[in-house]
């Protein structure tokens, strides 16, 4: 298996909604600041997140999980994220929703064991003797082809690398002739080559020659420093699922009887659990010599409550394993069903599972809050809005919902662009809200008309 061949299968999301959440907002005691790093409020639920966060960075969390619970709309979602933000970008973070389990295609306990080992990184050291510098010299010497015939082989290349502190010339395998073309290598590069692998990598042009033309598409980099010869300590991050499907991918041939029988397979397959632990034996020999380190992240499952029973269970068995991440689960529900059974359990979760879980509470948002995160909004997607139309918008999200009154800014604008203004106005909410409908509006309506079908 090897590492540096890993492809990373982060998914790369853009929540549009918690863009502006920057962290927890705490102070250096750990306690909440009323705003902070995007959030208002909610600071007995920040300051049970900062916990967790310091139990999660002092190794101390991992096989636990928290259940963020609460109305819909009072931050459940930004608490996780803010979770994240504040563990920085090295410890994965890996967000998933409950339904997401439910596919044609794989099992259900797959997808939840494949986002299980998303949400675990491995920081692998390796220590690895290489060969720097920029090209003086690139020489490649030939000799007769030893079968016969009029070609001629390659028999060896010389190449000149100089750094800060000197020169040196290296006489290289034919093989790494292969390498040293696919990089367009020339003279005047800045390469480096492992003396271990013979992998060769051009890092880009020496800034010596930057002056050599007007306008050009290259990367200059400054000659190294240091001797030609020297050790270099490489630091890669990967989660678990990377080196899964790195080694699950067939080895077959490129014959055409493979790429068809490749063409005919289901796009995503399930990985076996013995090829993931024969992965957990070497990730663990790996810890063992102190070449990897192992980083538990974190697992965001929202809306839990869709999960089953089956689904349930077997979380039981992984947030006992080994290696498995911290696990923050959200939900919107009370008492309610448990689904695939007839029994009722607090959030739709089984008591065995809640057993396991810290649970934090979100509380709803007061009119001033609503109206301190409408204005951080309103910011973050530029839009000037006076204090008028910002307190008619918390006045309208107190009786309405948060969401709904978020959704007004951008309508808002528009109305006022229209009307020849860039700054949002008293009368532009009031129009918008004579358009659009809010939940609780449109649910009364029904709830007097009898539906909209007779």
């Amino acid at each position: 298996m090897k590492i540096e061949e890993v492809k990373s299968t982060t998914k790369t999301t853009r929540v549009s909604a918690h863009t502006h959440i920057k962290g927890l907002g705490l102070n250096e005691l750990g306690v909440a600041n009323p705003i902070g790093a995007g959030l208002v409020g909610q600071e007995k639920a920040r300051e049970a997140c900062g916990l967790v966060v310091d139990l999660i960075r002092s190794r101390k969390m991992a096989g636990r999980a928290l259940l963020l619970a609460g109305a819909p709309g009072t931050g459940k979602t930004a608490l996780a994220l803010g979770i994240s933000q504040e563990l920085g970008p090295k410890v994965p973070f890996c967000p998933m929703v409950g339904s997401e389990v439910f596919s044609s295609e794989v099992k259900k306990t797959e997808i939840l064991m494949e986002n299980f080992r998303r949400a675990i990184g491995l920081r692998i050291r390796e220590s690895k003797e290489v060969y720097e510098g920029e090209v003086i010299d690139l020489t490649v010497e030939e000799t007769e082809d030893p079968l016969g015939g009029y070609g001629r082989t390659i028999s060896h290349v010389v190449i000149g690398l100089k750094t800060s502190k000197g020169t040196k010339t290296l006489r290289l395998d034919p093989s790494i002739h292969d390498a040293l073309t696919k990089e367009n290598v020339t003279v005047g590069d800045v390469i480096y080559i492992e003396a271990n692998s013979g992998a060769v990598k051009r890092v880009g042009r020496s800034d010596a020659f930057a002056t050599e033309f007007d306008l050009e598409a290259e990367e200059y980099v400054p000659v190294p420093k240091g001797d030609v010869h020297k050790k270099k300590e490489v630091v890669q991050d990967v989660t678990l699922h990377d080196l899964d499907v790195a080694n699950a991918q067939p080895q077959g041939g490129k014959d055409v009887v493979s790429m068809l029988s490749a063409l005919g397979k289901p796009k995503k397959t399930e990985i076996t659990d013995k090829l993931r632990t024969e992965i957990n034996r070497v990730v663990n020999r790996y810890i063992d010599q102190g070449v990897a380190e192992l980083v538990p992240g974190v697992l965001f499952v929202d809306e839990v409550h869709m999960l089953d029973i089956e689904c349930f269970t077997y979380l039981n068995r992984s947030l006992e394993s080994t290696l498995s991440p911290i696990v923050v689960f959200a939900t919107n529900r009370g008492v309610c069903q448990i689904r695939g059974t007839d029994i009722l359990a607090p959030h739709g979760i089984p008591v065995d599972l809640l057993d396991r879980m810290l649970i934090v509470r979100t509380m709803p948002y007061s009119t001033e809050e609503m109206m301190q995160i409408l204005s951080i909004r309103a910011s973050v997607e530029n839009i000037e809005v006076n204090e008028e139309a910002l307190d008619l918008m918390g006045e309208i999200g107190s009786k309405t919902s948060l969401r709904y009154a978020v959704q007004m800014l951008t309508p808002a604008r528009i109305i006022g662009e229209t009307s020849g203004r860039t700054k949002i106005n008293k009368q532009d909410i009031i129009e918008v809200d004579k358009l659009f409908f809010d939940g609780k509006a449109s649910a009364r309506l029904l709830a007097q008309s009898e539906g909209y079908m007779k």
